[in-house]
């Protein structure tokens, strides 16, 4: 039998493992690490011009059977295909709560409130602030899952703030009936603000008319330093099957011809504009542009753009 040359390379191999070889061969094995669970963040913070923004994450669950929410008109086939196309199921999705922070650097304001105070109140702590430095809330319309933090057993849960929503809305939602208006919002009226389409909430923060989801529902455009972000809240709620089929119809809609109007016309602007959005119930952070695609559009996520703010 003859014996392998070692080569030089070989040599030099052998050489460098050699420190390594005892953790290599002959270390014991330790035992494997917990599974920990899927995670996410819960805020995601960036610059838009001299407004510093951050959305918080307040909750995220699975639905099952989401054609019986999302494109509720169109073919269970349609729905599949487009599912498929897009890498998702078609019979879960996963929906995602996401309020907004809007630091001004003169005023700290907070668009929509999530499902309860303590949600809200945990993220934002997280995020490093405390809900008596909130100086105004602004709400986008009043279901159940924008207006459910405001207030609570202990009373309203943002001590120093002031409020801001469309009076269409109000209105409407004042002889609704509605028992998480009637008991969370209505007892702050007399701190609230009522826009109308064009309003401003705070200079650099125009309101928007986006009705259809709800009677009176807002987005409101961030202006800061020629730099443009809007917030969508629940135009889309989606963002495959409520953007690139807008016409599809939504159950929670309350005005489905109108909110698909608004939808076209909403993102026609940002797609042609390019102007990023911030959408209530995007895969968080929430943070995306629309592009204009066959007879709807593509939501593309931000990826470092806002980071390149400052």
């Amino acid at each position: 039998m003859t014996t392998p040359k070692m080569t030089r390379r070989s040599a030099l191999f052998a050489a460098a493992a050699a420190p390594f070889a005892p953790a290599l061969f002959s270390t014991p094995a330790h035992a494997a690490a917990e599974m920990m669970g899927a995670a996410m963040p819960s805020f995601n913070r960036f610059k838009l011009g001299g407004f510093e923004v951050t959305t918080l994450l307040v909750g995220s669950r699975p639905l099952e059977n989401p054609q019986e929410t999302f494109g509720t008109n169109a073919s269970p086939e349609d729905f599949a295909a487009l599912s498929e196309a897009n890498f998702i199921p078609s019979n879960i999705s996963q929906n995602f709560f996401t309020p907004t922070i809007v630091n001004t650097g003169a005023e700290l304001v907070l668009f929509d409130t999530g499902l309860a105070p303590d949600a809200i109140t945990g993220v934002l702590a997280a995020a490093g602030y405390t809900p008596d430095q909130i100086d105004v809330v602004v709400l986008t319309h009043m279901h159940g899952d924008h207006i459910g933090g405001i207030a609570g057993d202990a009373g309203a849960t943002f001590a120093n703030a002031r409020y801001v929503t469309g009076s269409v809305e109000h209105n409407h939602w004042t002889t609704a009936g509605n028992e998480g208006f009637d008991t969370k919002v209505a007892p702050l009226n007399d701190q609230m603000t009522f826009l109308e389409d064009g309003g401003s909430v705070v200079s650099g923060v125009t309101a928007m008319a986006a009705f259809g989801h709800s009677p009176g529902h807002m987005a409101y455009m961030l202006e800061s330093d020629g730099q443009r972000l809007a917030l969508i809240a629940d135009a889309a709620n989606h963002y495959v099957w409520s953007l690139q089929k807008p016409d599809w119809e939504v159950r929670f809609d309350m005005d489905k011809a109108a909110a698909a109007a608004t939808r076209r016309a909403l993102f026609g602007m940002l797609a042609t504009d390019k102007v990023p959005f911030v959408g209530y119930h995007m895969p968080f952070p929430g943070i995306g542009y629309a592009e204009a695609m066959d007879d709807g559009f593509r939501y593309v996520p931000v990826s470092y753009q806002m980071m390149l703010n400052g």
